[in-house]
């Protein structure tokens, strides 16, 4: 009998061993098999080179000329004070705005470069500013005749002047500074064409000193708080509001080489004689735009031409983000200077790109698809405007079902840098099957994917496809599918 139960015994110990060493492989199959449907992969990614019209850069043409060929996502469009408030507190936005067809370039998602003047020079005598406000400072600017033109170049000191102005500011800020459609504001405002100079050597009084100019900057930023606005020169109100700067000389070697010796070292400004009037601001372009218009005083020919590579060089080392409205626009895409052309838009602005991807090849079904997105940044200027990355659950047609945001924006991917962006999608309701997933920068108008990678994409809005993956079951492990 005792030998019946210590063998029954060592049958049960055998027994439980077997049901252990089994019960442990299931469990370490399980888990393996988890390991493995859960094993990212991890994806890299090639650039191209050519040229992409992408939003907030680039040219920016005229927003009334009729002939535009090259493509552009600005358009530039100034407004004379006369024009504004032709009888005092009554402002014409409707004239302005159907001149320069801003209904037609919001709709197309189009946006604006603004400047705000008071003197523009022309062929005859004339004033950029209202009769009521000529009358009523007592007309003591002075009228002009020098090789620029003909025109009033107004007492930029008058007080009456002054509050007049911070009014009219105000009232533009309160109707352009509610979204980004005006992208860039131009200060505007003093001297020749807004340029913040004078022709000087002539009869015409010098600008006022720092503290009248400053004035004019204020109305600015207390009117468009959330617009970048840039500057002519690097002042030091500039620096330390973080504005951008512009270039009006986009191009012509001598007064860039001169203008970026401004932003590098500061220095005088010759139009008041201050001989610190203008102080550095090397790394101005990493929280401003910098823009302007294309010089004319060299031909299409020249820039994009025989001295392309100078060009090209003069706007990196400008860290230009968009060139206008003068520029080479109504040249057609067949034109023998498209590859100038083209070298010019792929260089300017930023230009991302996703240079390693992981996502999951396998889902299991109730779970959520959780990855990462490095975008680098190849081009010579950041992206200025809070606008979002989004991911994107695509299926076999091309539909959209499931987008996601963690909220983080692509502003502080500057040039030759790369910012990890971590995604977790809930794709617990879709059905097995294989899926693709997207990434998109996000307009904040529109509420759509705007940039475009400079990548590869086989879609043809700007959602740009990673790579595919299976959302998969236990029976279809089993069965041997997934």
């Amino acid at each position: 009998m005792a030998d019946i139960e210590q063998r029954l015994t060592r049958i049960k110990r055998f027994t439980s061993s077997w049901s252990f060493l089994f019960l442990s492989l299931v469990l370490i199959g399980m888990i393996i098999l988890t390991w493995l449907i859960g094993m990212p992969q991890k994806i890299t990614f090639e650039t191209i080179q050519e040229p992409i019209t992408n939003p907030l850069m680039g040219w920016a043409p005229w927003a009334d000329a009729q002939d535009i060929h090259q493509p552009h996502t600005l358009v530039y469009a100034d407004l004379t004070w006369r024009e504004f408030e032709p009888q005092k507190g009554h402002y014409d936005f409707a004239s302005f705005e159907a001149e320069h067809h801003l209904a037609k370039w919001r709709e197309q998602g189009v946006r604006v470069v603004f400047r705000f003047v008071m003197d523009v020079p022309g062929k005859e005598a004339h004033l950029d500013i209202p009769d009521w406000l000529y009358e009523e400072t007592s007309a003591d600017g002075d009228r002009y005749e020098v090789n620029y033109g003909k025109g009033y170049s107004p007492d930029y000191s008058n007080p009456v002047l002054i509050a007049a102005h911070q009014k009219a500011i105000k009232v533009l800020g309160a109707k352009y500074g509610q979204d980004d459609f005006f992208a860039y504001i131009q200060l505007g405002s003093l001297g020749h064409w807004g340029e913040w100079h004078i022709k000087s050597d002539t009869m015409i009084r010098k600008l006022p000193g720092q503290n009248i100019r400053d004035q004019y900057v204020t109305h600015y930023l207390d009117a468009f708080p959330d617009t970048h606005l840039l500057m002519r020169r690097p002042f030091a109100i500039a620096q330390q509001a973080q504005l951008g700067l512009y270039n009006d000389m986009t191009g012509d070697p001598e007064a860039t080489m001169i203008w970026l010796g401004w932003i590098m070292e500061g220095g005088e400004y010759s139009q008041t004689g201050e001989h610190h009037g203008l102080v550095p601001m090397p790394e101005g372009w990493r929280l401003g735009p910098v823009g302007g218009e294309q010089t004319g005083s060299l031909s299409d020919e020249i820039l994009y031409g025989e001295a392309k590579a100078r060009t090209l060089d003069l706007v990196r080392s400008s860290h230009t983000t968009f060139i206008g409205p003068r520029g080479p626009y109504n040249l057609p895409s067949g034109s023998t200077l498209q590859p100038g052309l083209d070298d010019v838009m792929a260089a300017v602005g930023y230009r991302f790109y996703v240079d390693q991807a992981r996502m999951p090849q396998r889902v299991m079904a109730g779970h959520r698809a959780s990855g990462m997105v490095s975008l680098s940044n190849t081009g010579i200027a950041p992206f200025y405007y809070p606008w979002l990355v989004w991911f994107y659950v695509i299926d076999g047609n091309g539909e959209v079902l499931i987008s996601g945001t963690k909220g983080d924006t692509v502003m502080n991917i500057f040039p030759g840098q790369a910012q990890r962006f971590y995604y977790s999608l809930p794709i617990e309701k879709l059905p097995p099957g294989s899926y693709t997933l997207g990434i998109g920068i996000v307009d904040l108008l529109t509420g759509k994917p705007a940039v475009r990678l400079a990548m590869a994409n086989s879609r043809m809005d700007a959602i740009q496809v990673l790579g595919r993956f299976e959302v998969i079951t236990w029976d279809d492990l089993i069965m041997g599918g997934g």
